[in-house]
């Protein structure tokens, strides 16, 4: 009796080989190439900047608006520490960008020549500015924003770089009875994006001054010039 010819089976299992080691390259490539199949983030909608930009900066314009220069007098409102991350749509963190803030102080006042500036309280800054370092990290101290007639609550945030216009957006506190009329907010038709410009504004852990602490990341759509 002549031997069993197993050159086909062996020619089909080398295939096999073949087409399992091809997979298993791919799969290697997916967890170790660096945003191999990654996709994009979802990009932070810009927003108006609105009409209340201080026209004329206070003198103090760090990331610490609840004291004025060397005051002792801190302003009044709900303290709240801000922080996230500036990223591009990769994810990647983006270095050197100047993070800027304002809104309106506990009365609803903004720091700006056309508000009603009698009333507003003066140890609050209401601007604030930060760099970002290597992590693209931002942190301010301020106020958990105060409602006032026509908006809901809400903090403006600018964002400048090198070789870019300067790019803005709107922060928005969630759970906010006055979120679902307000109409800048509402001009934000895409349900994720609208999300993603609301934060939550919680109890601090361990502060026994009931300070809160909110968290949001920017995503901008484009990567700066070095």
């Amino acid at each position: 009796m002549n031997p069993p010819n197993l050159l086909p089976q062996r020619i089909a299992s080398y295939r096999d080989r073949r087409t399992f080691l091809k997979l298993l390259s791919a799969s290697a490539t997916f967890f170790t190439v660096p945003g191999a199949f990654a996709e994009e983030l979802l990009r932070t909608p810009s927003q108006t900047e609105g009409p209340f930009y201080p026209d004329k900066l206070p003198l103090d314009t760090d990331n610490d608006l609840i004291l004025v220069n060397d005051s002792l007098t801190p302003a009044i409102g709900e303290i709240t520490h801000l922080s996230g991350r500036v990223l591009d749509g990769r994810g990647d963190p983006i270095r050197n960008a100047l993070v800027e803030i304002w809104q309106v102080d506990s009365n609803g006042i903004y720091l700006h020549s056309r508000d009603n500036i009698t009333k507003r309280d003066a140890n609050f800054q209401g601007f604030g500015r930060f760099l970002t370092g290597s992590t693209g990290e931002y942190y301010f101290r301020t106020l958990k924003p105060a409602a006032y007639s026509g908006r809901t609550r809400h903090i403006h945030f600018a964002i400048k770089m090198k070789g870019r216009e300067k790019w803005t957006t709107q922060l928005y506190v969630k759970g906010e009875p006055k979120n679902a009329h307000d109409g800048v907010l509402s001009g934000i038709k895409d349900q994720k994006a609208r999300a993603s410009v609301i934060a939550d504004f919680t109890p601090m852990k361990g502060s026994r001054a009931g300070e809160l602490a909110a968290k949001f990341d920017i995503v901008l759509g484009f990567t700066p010039v070095v």
